[in-house]
C-alpha cells in the first residue's frame, strides 16, 4: 500500500444514501457518480447514530456514542454534554502529530465551545451559528458581488408547524449560484488545495457542507430543477404506524408535519433533490481542481455524510428515534488511484467511524487501544477478512424531544430495534424493504427475533455498551 497519501474528505449533512447510490433516486449527481466510477462504492455503509453531534464525534474518535459521551446535540438546552472530552484521542490530533498538514472548512457541531483548531486542524471557518462568525467572511464575499443579506429574502417558503414554533423547511434563495454558501465553501476549498499543492508532506483537508440538511433553501436553477408533479410518493409514505412504537406517530405532531399531504411533501422533496445537485456541482469543481493541480494520483478522496434524512419517508421530517434506513444508511465512496480498482463496490457492512481507523492506517499511525472502529482498507483492495462482521450495530440516545434509548442490529435480511420505553421492532428486509410491518410479535418470526436479539447482545458485549447489563434481560 502506498503510504501516507493526501486525504480529501468531502462531507455532507443529512445526505441519504439513495440520493447517490447506483440504483438510487432520480437525482443528478454526475460528480459523485464520477467518484463511484473511479473508485469504490460501499452499499452497506451506516452511521453509528442518526444525530449530528454524536455521529461526528464518533467519526473523530472511532468510538460509539456511549463511549465518547456526546449523546445528543451539543448546542441544545438538554445536551448531556456540551464539550468533547480532552482525554480521547482523535484522528485530527494523531494525523497532526505525525506530520500531516490538516485543514478544515465548514460545519463542525461537536464541542459547543472548542472548535477544530483544538483538535489538530487549521480551521478556515464556515460552520453554523453555534460555532463561529464565518458569516462575516461569507457576507463580505457576497458584498463583493453586490449582494447583501437583506436582499436575500427567501421566496416560496414552506414551513412546518405554526406561530412561534414554525420551522422553515424549504424555499428559493433569490441570489446567483456564485453567491450561495455551497459555492463559497467550494471556492475556499479550492484555495486551500492550491496552497497545499506546492507544500511539503501529506495534507488532510475536510470540507463539511451544511447541506442537504434543511432548510432546503437554494438558488435557481436548482430550486426548480425537479418538478414536484413528477416525483412519486416514497413507498414508505404508506406508513400507518400500526404496531410501531408510539413515538413514531407522536413525532409528526412534534415536527409540525402531521397535516402535510404528498402535494406539500413533493415540493419539499424537489428542493432536497435540488440541494443535492447543487452540492454535487461544487464537489465537481473541487475534483476538477484536484486534477488541475496534479494531486489526483496521490490523493485519497472520500465522500460520505453524518446520517440521512426522512424528507417525507414514513411521513416524517428530519430525524429522531426512528432507526429506519433512510436516516441510518449513509453514502460512502472512496477514490484512490492505483490502490482502489475503479468502478468497484462492496456490500460488506461498514460504519462512519471506521473511517477514523482507516485514516490512521493510511497515515501509518498506530491505532489507539479500545477503538470500536476497524480499518476498511482491506475492502478497498478487494480483500474481505474472514472475520468481517455480518451485521451492523447502531445506537440512539435522544434529541431535543427527550432522551430515548435505542439499539439496532441489522443484517442483510433482518433489522432488530430495541426501544427501552416501548415495543421493540423486527423487520424482514427481504419481504418488506420499506420497514412498514413490525413483526416483533409475529409467531412465525420468533426464531428470527431470538437470533437477532442475541446478535444485539453480542454487539453490546463487544463494544462494552453501558446498557449491556440491562437490555438483554428485557428479551
Amino acid at each position: 500500500m502506498p503510504s501516507r497519501p493526501n486525504i480529501l474528505l468531502l462531507f455532507t449533512d443529512q445526505e441519504r444514501a439513495d440520493l447517490v447510490a447506483p440504483d438510487g433516486l432520480p437525482v443528478e449527481t454526475p460528480n459523485i457518480d464520477r467518484l463511484r466510477e473511479e473508485g469504490m462504492w460501499f452499499d452497506s455503509a451506516y452511521t453509528p447514530t442518526s444525530i449530528c453531534t454524536s455521529a461526528r464525534a464518533s467519526l473523530l474518535t472511532g468510538l460509539y456514542p456511549h463511549a465518547h459521551g456526546l449523546l445528543n446535540n451539543s448546542h441544545e438546552a438538554d445536551a448531556i454534554r456540551t464539550e468533547f472530552s480532552e482525554r480521547l484521542p482523535t484522528f485530527g490530533e494523531l494525523l497532526d502529530s505525525s506530520g500531516y498538514t490538516n485543514t478544515y472548512l465548514g460545519k463542525w457541531h461537536v464541542s459547543h465551545e472548542r472548535g477544530p483548531s483544538e483538535f489538530g486542524f487549521r480551521y478556515f471557518g464556515g460552520s453554523d451559528v453555534h460555532h463561529d462568525n464565518f458569516d462575516v467572511a461569507f457576507n463580505y464575499y457576497r458584498e463583493t458581488r453586490g449582494i447583501s443579506i437583506e436582499e436575500s429574502a427567501v421566496e416560496d417558503r414552506i414551513y412546518a408547524g405554526s406561530g412561534e414554533n414554525k420551522t422553515l423547511i424549504a424555499g428559493t434563495d433569490p441570489v446567483d449560484v456564485e453567491a450561495s454558501r455551497p459555492y463559497f465553501l467550494a471556492e475556499v476549498t479550492i484555495n486551500a488545495l492550491e496552497r497545499w499543492a506546492d507544500g511539503d508532506g501529506p495534507f488532510f483537508h475536510r470540507t463539511d457542507f451544511l447541506g442537504p440538511h434543511h432548510p432546503y433553501v437554494i438558488p435557481e436553477p436548482y430550486a426548480s430543477m425537479y418538478d414536484p408533479s413528477e416525483i412519486e410518493p416514497w413507498d414508505t409514505y404508506a406508513e400507518t404506524f400500526n404496531g410501531k412504537p408510539r413515538v413514531h406517530e407522536q413525532y409528526l405532531g412534534y415536527r409540525g408535519v402531521s397535516e402535510f399531504d404528498w402535494e406539500v411533501w413533493s415540493r419539499i422533496v424537489a428542493k432536497y433533490f435540488g440541494f443535492m445537485t447543487l452540492i454535487d456541482d461544487q464537489i465537481g469543481r473541487i475534483l476538477d481542481a484536484v486534477d488541475e493541480l496534479g494531486l489526483t494520483d496521490e490523493t485519497a478522496v472520500v465522500h460520505t455524510s453524518d446520517h440521512g434524512d426522512f424528507v417525507g419517508s414514513h411521513r416524517q421530517f428530519n430525524k429522531g428515534p426512528l432507526m429506519y434506513d433512510e436516516t441510518y444508511r449513509i453514502p460512502l465512496v472512496i477514490r484512490w488511484p492505483d490502490v482502489v480498482e475503479p468502478a468497484t463496490h462492496t456490500e460488506a457492512f461498514v460504519r462512519l467511524h471506521d473511517l477514523m481507523a482507516t485514516f490512521l492506517e493510511w497515515a501509518d499511525i498506530e491505532r489507539p487501544s479500545g477503538l470500536h472502529a476497524r480499518s476498511i482498507h482491506p475492502l478497498l483492495t478487494g480483500q474481505r477478512p474472514d472475520n468481517w462482521p455480518e451485521s451492523v450495530y447502531a445506537q440512539f440516545h435522544g434529541d431535543e424531544f427527550g432522551l430515548y434509548s435505542q439499539r439496532m442490529v441489522r443484517t442483510h435480511q433482518y433489522k432488530f430495534v430495541y426501544n427501552g420505553p416501548d415495543r421493540n421492532e423486527l423487520y424482514d428486509l427481504t419481504a418488506d424493504p420499506g420497514e412498514l410491518q413490525n413483526l416483533i410479535g409475529h409467531p412465525e418470526y420468533a426464531a428470527a427475533r431470538d437470533k437477532m436479539s442475541t446478535r444485539l447482545t453480542d454487539w453490546m458485549d463487544r463494544v462494552d455498551d453501558s446498557l449491556g447489563g440491562w437490555v438483554p434481560n428485557t428479551f
